[in-house]
């Protein structure tokens, strides 16, 4: 096992690491910017280094930086968390040059992977379904083309990215040409480059995704499901496990698909293989994401495992024990993402947090860096809770989450816990009819089960 763990990022997730490394009994370093010099992971880390500016491309994405203070703290080992560098093959490969272990897959995985057009590929070369689309598009004439042949609608999406940004729905020929420059555009500011594909719409889709985890010595297991369709301009909102859209006999025929693929890849850590599912309940890849998910806490409450610590053990060259080999889901788990936005417009809402009341009770935990008196700056993601709840089935942790929602108390800064609690009581959702158009209808208005029940049609 490592000695000293060097954790990339910030906020909750940075926490969580740190939760796991002090019950193995590792050392852990905190780099921070300029902005999070009062920042809970700074205070509960054993050792904090600042590594620049507010600014992300000065602090939390700057490598140098980042392996400096490895090298100063003699860190053995790097744990990225989400977002920031952890999905970049080039950082996981300079932390191999400097003899840092990447906390996560290899660089030329995360490469393959990263390439959203070679991942589709090289997934759909090893068996999984794909929707009908195209490579990297080289001109207009050529979307032109592959749209023609794929059939309208379609949609633009990012090879090097996600998150929403450089995606376009095009509904007709006339619209192409507009969205392809404005895909290509965003791609290239968010992404650095401006290569852009594209694949057949589905109109009304869940997002369904597979936790994995998987040793260095050539094991590799699924964890079951999340369903994580409540999104908003592609950012999730509400994740879930196991997903009421799926069955037993499903879930066993899509892990064994996704195992056997993973396997020919040399796949090793934690990673999530998403798809999407169609009206008719067929999945289709969608991406793969080489690191652990905000919404990983969902699959630990149903299946009693740590991810993140088994992330550092198998980083360490520990195997995955037999009971990685038998999972079973057990109950329900709902997680609310809370971020620091208002809850009519979406807007980011820093400022300084004047006061904070946890809810606890059975089958409760949040994960956060929020605390009373913490500032909430304005140059980062909006995340600053999470708000997890098990049941032993899907009504009872609804009903968990509702009364923890109200009993969620953040004053000082707005948050989008008004939304959640909407949410979870909505008709349709309580009922588990979704698809990623959830949260458009929802916002604009009642739900088809409240109308209904309401003697409107």
């Amino acid at each position: 096992m490592f000695r000293k763990v060097l954790i990339a990022n910030r906020g909750e997730i940075a926490v969580r690491i740190i939760c796991a490394c002090k019950e193995l009994g590792v050392r852990t370093v905190a780099v921070y910017s300029e902005a999070d010099r009062d920042a809970l992971h700074v205070r509960f880390a054993d050792e904090a280094i600042c590594i620049g500016p507010a600014r992300s491309a000065d602090s939390y994405l700057n490598i140098a930086s980042i392996i400096s203070a490895a090298e100063i703290s003699d860190a053995e080992a790097i744990h990225p968390g989400y977002g920031f560098l952890s999905e970049n093959a080039h950082f996981a490969e300079v932390c191999e040059t400097s003899k840092i272990t990447f906390i996560g897959p290899r660089p030329e995985v995360i490469r393959l992977m990263g390439d959203k057009d070679l991942a589709r590929e090289k997934m759909a070369e090893l068996g999984l379904a794909v929707l009908p689309g195209s490579g990297v598009l080289n001109s207009a004439e050529e979307a032109e083309r592959e749209a023609k042949r794929v059939g309208y609608p379609i949609m633009i999406k990012a090879a090097a990215g996600g998150g929403g940004r450089g995606m376009r729905i095009v509904r007709s020929a006339d619209e192409l040409s507009s969205a392809l420059q404005t895909a290509q555009a965003e791609s290239e500011a968010a992404f650095g480059s401006p290569g852009v594909y594209l694949e057949k719409y589905v109109a009304s889709p869940r997002h369904i995704e597979f936790q994995v985890m998987a040793d260095e010595h050539g094991m590799v297991t699924h964890l079951g499901e999340r369903e994580c369709t409540i999104q908003r301009r592609h950012q999730k909102l509400v994740e879930e496990s196991p997903s009421p859209a799926m069955d037993a006999a499903t879930r066993q025929q899509m892990g064994g698909q996704v195992l056997r693929a993973l396997e020919k890849i040399g796949y090793t850590n934690a990673g999530t293989v998403e798809f999407l599912m169609d009206e008719e309940g067929r999945l289709y890849f969608l991406e793969m994401n080489t690191r652990i998910q905000v919404e990983h806490a969902v699959t630990e409450m149903v299946t009693g495992f740590d991810l993140v610590k088994q992330q550092i053990r198998v980083a360490a060259g520990e195997r995955l024990g037999d009971e990685w080999k038998r999972t079973t889901l057990r109950g329900h788990a709902i997680e609310c993402r809370i971020c620091a936005e208002d809850p009519e417009t979406f807007t980011p809402c820093a400022g300084l947090v004047t006061g904070l009341h946890l809810p606890g009770g059975p089958g409760v935990r949040v994960d956060r860096a929020v605390y009373t008196e913490s500032v909430i700056p304005p140059y980062y993601d909006s995340l600053i809770a999470k708000l997890i709840c098990h049941g032993s089935d899907r009504s009872e942790a609804i009903a968990r989450m509702k009364r923890a929602l109200e009993m969620f108390i953040i004053e000082g800064i707005s948050t989008l816990i008004p939304v959640h609690e909407r949410i979870m009581a909505d008709g349709d959702f309580r009922a588990g009819r979704m698809s990623t158009h959830f949260v458009d209808r929802f916002l604009q208005g009642e739900s088809k089960a409240e109308a209904t029940a309401a003697g409107r049609s």
